[in-house]
């Protein structure tokens, strides 16, 4: 058994470590209801902007772009969303778990990745896979501006055909229990096919003409896309934080309560042994 100086020390240790995780579980916590507003928040833009960006699409006039032109896929290109940041629990493990899968799911194409985060670039620069762009040090500060320089780094790569797909995987926030590894279809923008007894879109007048709206919308779709994903993972993350930080400070207090035991039990034994002494000496002046 431990000395009762060692014990104490660990007990020490673990209520300075307790203290700690304590702090980032309410700063995770903190962050988090802002962050998964603004993850919620975002939703229904994005969904109302693909609507329409379907509607137009598939309108009977000959709209054409190059980034509705699907070709057969010989390099793709995958957007990965992880964190700078560790102690979040399985997040970052998850979201390279997904990757990896991914590449081996394809291949007979060349997958080119473009990082954000400096947990998945630390990763993959050690392994045999193309990186093709990286933004580390963010510390959760993704910007519509870092959405928008790498939708246009991507789009433009895609329209010069260096790239035939273009996808981004970040984590889907559900709760602060649940976020969900997701890979979004970028590039090429596939217009859907409706159902023939599907009931009829709402009609929309373009102003200005369905051509040059189309343009726009494409280029503000994508920063969407990016946008929303950067947002999604940071809730993600933060929720994650929250979780394993929570975890962490209950797992310190039952260490506690065990190292508490047994520093109980070596002094009663400490005790107990100095009173034998006491009683061995006492009965050898006897005799």
């Amino acid at each position: 058994m431990a000395t009762l100086k060692v014990i104490r020390r660990r007990v020490s240790s673990v209520r300075n470590i307790q203290q700690i995780t304590k702090a980032m579980k309410m700063v995770s916590a903190a962050r988090l209801r802002r962050a998964q507003e603004a993850a919620i928040a975002a939703r229904p833009y994005a969904e109302k902007l693909e609507a329409v960006l379907q509607n137009l699409a598939t309108q009977g006039q000959s709209l054409s772009h190059p980034l509705l032109t699907a070709r057969e896929e010989q390099h793709i290109d995958l957007l990965l969303v992880t964190s700078d940041r560790g102690l979040c629990g399985g997040f970052n493990s998850n979201l390279v778990r997904a990757a990896e899968a991914f590449i081996r799911s394809h291949p007979n194409q060349k997958v080119t990745i473009t990082i954000v985060g400096r947990r998945g670039y630390d990763y993959f620069k050690r392994r045999p896979v193309e990186i093709g762009d990286h933004h580390i040090n963010l510390f959760g500060r993704l910007t519509p501006a870092l959405a928008n320089e790498i939708g246009t780094r991507l789009s433009q790569r895609f329209v010069n055909g260096e790239t035939d797909g273009v996808y981004v995987l970040y984590a889907r926030f559900r709760s602060a229990l649940v976020q969900i590894p997701t890979i979004d279809h970028m590039l090429p923008i596939i217009p859907k096919e409706r159902a023939a007894d599907a009931p009829s879109s709402s009609e929309y007048l373009y102003e200005p003409q369905p051509q040059e709206l189309l343009e726009s919308l494409l280029t503000r779709y994508i920063d969407m896309l990016i946008y929303r994903a950067m947002l999604e993972s940071v809730a993600s993350e933060h929720g994650a934080r929250m979780t394993a930080m929570d975890n962490a400070t209950s797992n310190a207090v039952e260490m506690i309560d065990r190292l508490t035991l047994d520093m109980n039990r070596a002094r009663q034994a400490s005790i107990t042994r100095e009173l034998l002494e006491i009683v061995s000496t006492s009965e050898s002046l006897k005799g």
